[in-house]
C-alpha cells in the first residue's frame, strides 16, 4: 500500500545544470487541502490496529459458525480481497504511469485519495469475515498470514503518511529519500496482500 496505499516512485529524467536529480510532471497547488494526519494519531491507529487484530484472533478461536455461515463468510472474505487489492491495484496502476511521464503527481495522489476507503474496507472485511472461516491459529501458514495482514495495516498507515509528505511535492521535485521510501511502502504492500491471498488460497485446499 503505497502512499495511501499506492506506489509513489519518482520517475527519473536526464538532469541538466541546476536542476534536481529527481523531478516529476508538476501539479497544480494544494492550497485547500486539509492539515496532515498527525503522527501520534497514525502510531495510536497502529496500536488500536494490533489490538483489534489479536481481539479478532481470540474472538475466531471460539466461534463455531454454521455451514451456512461459513460459506456466506467465505463469499464475503473473497469479495473483500477483491476490493482491497483491486483498489491497491489500481493506485499503483497510476503510479507507474506517472513514473513513465504519462500522468502528474497529482493524478496518483487523486487515486489514492479516492481509493484509501475501498482499500481500508477491504482489508477490514478480511479481517472480519476471517472471524467465521474457523482459521487454525495452530497452523504456522494461518499465523504468517495474520502477520502479513497486521504489517499490511501498519504500513498503510505508514504510506498515508508517506503520502502527506507528497503532496507538498507538486512542483515535481520529489527528494530521493523519499521516493525510495514510497517505493518500499509500494514493495511491502504488495508483498503483503498477494502473500496473504496465497496462504488463504493454500489454506482452503487443505
Amino acid at each position: 500500500m503505497a502512499p495511501t496505499s499506492g506506489s509513489q516512485v519518482a520517475a527519473p529524467v536526464p538532469r541538466t545544470a541546476g536542476e534536481p536529480e529527481w523531478t516529476a510532471p508538476a501539479d497544480g497547488g494544494g492550497s485547500g487541502d486539509p492539515p496532515p494526519t498527525p503522527v501520534w494519531a497514525l502510531a495510536a491507529l497502529g496500536v488500536l490496529s494490533s489490538a483489534v487484530l489479536v481481539t479478532v484472533c481470540w474472538v475466531a478461536d471460539h466461534v463455531h459458525p454454521d455451514p451456512p455461515v461459513q460459506i456466506a463468510a467465505r463469499f464475503l472474505h473473497l469479495v473483500s480481497l477483491i476490493v482491497g487489492l483491486g483498489s491497491v491495484l489500481a493506485v499503483d496502476w497510476i503510479a507507474v504511469l506517472w513514473m513513465l511521464g504519462r500522468r502528474r503527481l497529482s493524478d496518483v495522489l487523486r487515486t489514492a485519495c479516492a481509493l484509501q476507503i475501498p482499500i481500508w474496507l477491504g482489508l477490514a472485511g478480511l479481517v472480519v469475515t476471517g472471524l467465521f472461516l474457523r482459521p487454525d491459529l495452530a497452523s504456522p501458514l494461518t499465523l504468517l498470514k495474520l502477520g502479513l495482514v497486521l504489517v499490511i495495516t501498519l504500513n498503510g498507515l505508514y504510506a498515508h503518511w508517506l503520502g502527506q509528505r507528497l503532496d507538498g511535492c507538486r512542483d515535481g521535485r520529489v527528494p530521493r529519500t523519499l521516493r525510495v521510501r514510497t517505493s518500499v511502502a509500494a514493495s511491502v504492500s504488495q508483498l503483503g496482500w498477494w502473500g496473504a491471498s496465497l496462504i488463504g488460497f493454500l489454506n482452503s485446499q487443505s
